[in-house]
């Protein structure tokens, strides 16, 4: 089936079988081929400008700060002072944007694998390629998985901002890259990373979920509402070195102009329905007994 066919573009995938989201086109905008995948930009009737890649939406301007802000924030305030933060992917600048919202960040690192995905995003998107005005950000071209290699003990947050676990893209939901991610960060640090939809993927959240709990003090899964996303929902998986929970807020940022988040939502966001909760919650570690305990009660 065409997805641009007939006026709309229906986006079709082997995460989401027998769904799909439908979108009716104005103006197709670009349509091109990179390196590394179909890259596609059209004029919505209601959703405003909209980017597909490899047939999947990434972003409208209708609804794309919900994703923004809540993966960007989420991980950010639960930091009390971050100053040097890396963003793998993220190509749309959209994460950049937030990040920058964070006045006492220093540096600013972005690691993009496909250039043509920033170009596109700068000429159709410049309300979340503007992220890359900032003096702080440093651009690199090139694979993730790799500059992460690279890098020891780096990074206050590292942001994750992937497209679903298909193709390239697998491997950044595999324990490795979770592995090479905690070498990076400096002591207290934290991750965000994209975590796809509970309505969907809830036993690859559930091993997303327990690998990391191999590796981090605390991991949790937070979500947060977007209509142009499948089940109109996607999640976020946070991994914290620090003693606190992720799901309390240590800083407040709502004077920095935000649509979606705020502290109220921040805490919410990691409370989930009991189906969910059921399955992504970690096992409950029953309390030790000491021996003068166990004698007393033998008695």
């Amino acid at each position: 089936m065409d997805k641009l066919g007939k006026g709309w573009f229906s986006e079709l995938g082997v995460m989401w079988p027998g769904q799909a989201m439908s979108i009716e086109v104005d103006e197709i905008l670009f349509q091109g081929r990179s390196d590394y995948q179909d890259v596609v930009a059209f004029k919505s009737k209601t959703y405003g400008n909209v980017m597909a890649l490899d047939g999947v939406i990434q972003c409208s301007e209708r609804d794309e700060f919900s994703y923004q802000e809540m993966l960007t924030h989420l991980t950010m305030c639960a930091h009390p002072d971050p100053k040097r933060v890396l963003v793998i992917g993220g190509g749309d600048g959209g994460v950049l944007r937030e990040v920058a919202k964070h006045r006492g960040v220093e540096k600013i690192v972005i690691c993009e694998i496909d250039k043509m995905v920033i170009e596109v995003s700068k000429k159709y998107l410049p309300h979340m390629a503007v992220g890359y005005d900032d003096p702080r950000v440093v651009v690199n071209i090139g694979d993730g998985c790799k500059f992460l290699e690279e890098s020891k003990n780096e990074y206050d947050i590292i942001i994750v901002d992937s497209s679903d676990p298909v193709g390239p893209a697998e491997v950044l939901f595999e324990k490795p890259f979770y592995v090479n991610m905690r070498n990076a960060l400096r002591p207290g640090g934290i991750v965000g990373t994209q975590g796809e939809c509970q309505w969907l993927h809830l036993e690859l959240i559930k091993r997303l979920l327990d690998q990391s709990r191999e590796i981090y003090n605390h991991v949790e899964y937070a979500y947060t509402t977007i209509p142009t996303y499948p089940c109109g929902q996607i999640g976020f998986v946070i991994c914290s070195l620090r003693d606190e929970r992720p799901s309390v807020p240590v800083r407040d940022i709502s004077n920095e102009n935000t649509r979606y988040y705020n502290q109220d939502v921040h805490k919410a966001a990691f409370v989930l329905p009991e189906f969910a909760r059921k399955v992504l919650s970690p096992p409950e570690r029953k309390p030790t007994t000491t021996t003068t305990e166990s004698s007393s009660q033998s008695k």
